[in-house]
């Protein structure tokens, strides 16, 4: 009998390992992974690869990785913003280190990892510094750079609720970067706000099918 429900977030995100690349759901404070990431920040593995829409504010969610030294690099669209001194000072450190992806790209270059394609043109950062060092070409009369595909180890992902099959439903705007990331990764371990019985998901409202999870633990919360 399939059944991904684990009984903690501890034992959730046992198997991380150090230098891991991480995706993170979320977009702002919504459907972030709060409580995966509470647990990743005890289990204390290092040099992680952080993908993610933003960095994190305050003393919870991402900026806590920051806080522990735990990420040597950070790949996000948003970055800076009021009230994440910890992915600052980390940053200006030299301790972690920045790749700056346009949300768009940032979406597609997950989307094309989970697709198990190879890469894309885009003409966003094309003539910018964000297209240092990478291929580019012109298509019908306008420079495109090409994306390479961004997979992760680890996706730590949100959500409503969720089955033992590891079928997902988000509620609302938490339904951003989850999806795709789920998609995206080696091991992807999802924290619900309750677990249902199979079948408690119409058919429609499955927004990440349980092919894409391996783990599902209840947690509360507002995902």
């Amino acid at each position: 009998m399939i059944d991904k429900v684990v009984a903690s977030v501890d034992e959730a995100v046992a198997g991380v390992r150090d230098g891991d690349v991480v995706l993170v759901g979320g977009f702002g404070n919504v459907g972030v992974p709060l409580h995966l990431i509470e647990a990743l920040v005890r289990l204390g593995r290092r040099d992680l690869t952080i993908v993610s829409n933003n960095c994190g504010t305050g003393e919870t969610g991402l900026a806590l990785l920051f806080k522990h030294h735990l990420v040597s690099k950070a790949c996000a669209s948003f970055p800076a913003q009021a009230g994440n001194h910890h992915f600052v000072a980390a940053y200006e450190s030299g301790e972690c280190a920045l790749e700056l992806v346009p949300q768009g790209t940032l979406a597609e270059r997950l989307r094309a990892a989970a697709a198990g394609l190879g890469g894309f043109y885009t003409p966003t950062g094309a003539g910018t510094d964000l297209m240092a060092g990478k291929e580019t070409r012109e298509i019908d009369g306008r420079l495109h750079v090409l994306e390479r595909p961004l997979r992760g180890d680890v996706a730590l992902v949100a959500a409503h609720s969720g089955d033992r099959f590891g079928n997902l439903r988000h509620r609302r705007s938490a339904r951003n970067f989850n999806p795709v990331m789920a998609m995206a990764a080696r091991l992807t371990i999802a924290e619900v706000r309750e677990v249902v019985p199979p079948g408690s998901i119409d058919p429609d409202d499955v927004h990440t099918p349980g092919i894409f999870v391996d783990r599902v633990v209840q947690t509360g919360g507002a995902a």
